[in-house]
């Protein structure tokens, strides 16, 4: 029997430790390209990558053996320790030790990494707090 084919996708929200907005565009630039490459370093599928000043997003692929915080603890770790060893912020920089996840079904993939690439445009008119409302009164209704 051949590997099984699995589609485990997660839309992952990480905040800024006290939601500074240290995050300015020339940096999450470099940021995301090393977020992806370590994640596929280390086995982990980042489908797509996006955010702001004071958060990202992420669109994780996760395969049967891997388990979302332990994949969300290592992007954190070593993007938080990246930005710190190459002293590309003023500050030391640290994420909040939560973060905000839902569960994406195969068919909506491509309208999340839409939505995830067009974070910029997004937060002209909305906070994170706004957002993480929205996306707990999906919760609710479920």
């Amino acid at each position: 029997m051949s590997d099984p084919t699995v589609y485990l996708f997660v839309h992952v929200i990480c905040a800024v430790r006290g939601r500074e907005r240290l995050l300015a565009r020339p940096v999450r630039k470099v940021l995301f390209i090393h977020m992806q490459k370590e994640g596929e370093e280390k086995g982990i599928r980042i489908a797509a990558v996006g955010g702001v000043e004071d958060h990202i997003h992420l669109l994780l692929q996760l395969m049967p053996s891997q388990n979302l915080a332990q994949v969300v603890k290592s992007i954190n770790v070593s993007s938080s320790g990246w930005l710190n060893e190459n002293k590309l912020l003023a500050a030391e920089f640290q994420w909040e030790d939560v973060y905000f996840a839902l569960s994406v079904s195969p068919s909506n993939v491509k309208q999340v990494k839409d939505f995830i690439e067009k974070q910029e445009e997004h937060h002209k008119t909305k906070t994170l707090d706004a957002e993480l409302e929205a996306f707990v009164r999906l919760k609710d209704q479920i």
